[in-house]
């Protein structure tokens, strides 16, 4: 018996750290790439990692642009088009990068306030109801783009 009970409370902390919150859908890494024209949209980009369940992304909003739509870059014919894009998957303890060349955010009329505080905050939907809040650093058209998720090259937007 007394045996059992030593058994009993060495398994109670690993037994507990089984039963821990999982882990979350997050994003990181988020920037803007002003558009040199300000008649023209500005593209946005970030990583998504989804947590133990994973998730999928339905849109994203911000206060600091007139309009944000999610959009990716494919090849119809030998030509290379952007086509927009109503949700994403993001697989569980995996990740999606928008990045340029391929799936990013256009933001419409990108405002002043932001452009001289030098970020935006972007609100994520996510489909179960879940809104991730991330600053996006606001980049000038020019400016050196970060290295993608992937390690992968890449061009401008």
């Amino acid at each position: 018996m007394h045996a059992r009970l030593i058994l009993a409370a060495l398994a109670l902390p690993i037994a507990l750290t089984a039963c821990g919150d999982p882990a979350p859908t997050y994003i990181d890494q988020a920037w803007v790439r002003l558009s040199p024209n300000k008649d023209r949209p500005s593209a946005g980009y970030f990583v998504a990692h989804g947590g133990d369940a994973g998730g999928q992304l339905r849109g994203v909003l911000t206060d600091y642009a007139l309009k944000v739509e999610m959009h990716e870059t494919v090849e119809e014919n030998g030509v290379m088009k952007m086509k927009p894009v109503s949700s994403v998957d993001i697989p569980a303890k995996g990740k999606v990068a928008f990045e340029p060349g391929g799936k990013h955010l256009m933001l419409w009329g990108v405002n002043d306030t932001a452009i001289s505080r030098g970020k935006m905050q972007l609100t994520f939907l996510m489909a179960n109801g879940d809104r991730l809040l991330v600053d996006a650093v606001i980049r000038q058209p020019g400016a050196a783009a970060a290295a993608p998720a992937n390690g992968a090259p890449h061009s401008d937007h």
